[in-house]
C-alpha cells in the first residue's frame, strides 16, 4: 500500500512539474527500504524557518546547478516561481548577476556559492546571513544548498543523470554561469 501512495505521488510530482522521476520509481521498484530512506529527505531539503523565500530558493538554485546541468536544476526554478520569488531574482541567480540581485536573494546566493566552491568567503558570508536574520538562518541556507545537491548526485549515481538544458523562466531560456572551479 506504500509503494502504491508513493508512486501515485511520484507521477503526481513528474505531471505537475514536467521532471522525469524514473530513477525513484526504480529506487521504489527495487528497494523499497532505500527509497523510503531516501524519501525522507524530501522533508529535510523543503526546510525554512526565518529566512525570506528569496534567500531560500537562491542558495536551494545554487547547490543544485553545482551538481545540475539540466532537470533537478529546472526543478528548483519552478518551485521558486511556484513559492513567489521573483522571475527575474531567478533568473539573476541562475545567471549568477549579484547586480540583478535584492538584498535578500544576493545574501542566500552568495553563502551557497562560497559552500559550493569552498571559499574563503564562506565565513564572512555566514556572518552576514547571521547578522541579518539570526542563528536559525544559516541553518536554513545550510539545509537549502546542501539538500538541493543530493537528489541530483543520487540520480547521477544510479546512472539517470543523461541530459543537460538550458534553464527556463517563465517561458524564456536563461544562459547558466557556471563558476570556473
Amino acid at each position: 500500500m506504500r509503494s502504491f501512495i508513493a508512486r501515485r505521488i511520484l507521477r503526481a510530482t513528474s505531471r505537475r512539474y514536467g521532471y522525469d522521476t524514473s530513477y525513484l520509481e526504480m529506487m521504489l521498484k527495487q528497494s523499497p527500504s532505500a527509497f523510503f530512506k531516501f524519501a525522507a529527505l524530501a522533508k529535510a531539503a523543503s526546510h525554512r524557518e526565518v529566512v525570506p523565500v528569496e534567500a531560500y530558493f537562491a542558495a536551494k538554485l545554487t547547490g543544485a546547478m553545482a551538481e545540475d546541468c539540466g532537470p533537478c536544476a529546472q526543478l528548483v526554478v519552478d518551485m521558486a516561481i511556484e513559492a513567489g520569488m521573483a522571475k527575474e531574482q531567478v533568473a539573476a541567480v541562475a545567471g549568477r548577476n549579484v547586480a540583478a540581485m535584492t538584498a535578500d536573494t544576493a545574501l542566500g546566493f552568495r553563502l551557497a556559492d562560497a559552500i559550493v566552491r569552498r571559499s574563503i568567503d564562506d565565513d564572512a558570508c555566514r556572518e552576514a546571513v547571521r547578522a541579518r536574520w539570526g542563528e536559525k538562518s544559516v541553518i536554513d541556507l545550510a539545509m537549502a544548498v546542501q539538500m538541493s545537491r543530493v537528489f541530483p548526485m543520487m540520480k547521477l549515481a544510479l546512472g539517470y543523470a543523461k541530459e543537460c538544458r538550458r534553464l527556463t523562466v517563465a517561458g524564456h531560456q536563461i544562459d547558466v554561469i557556471k563558476q570556473a572551479a
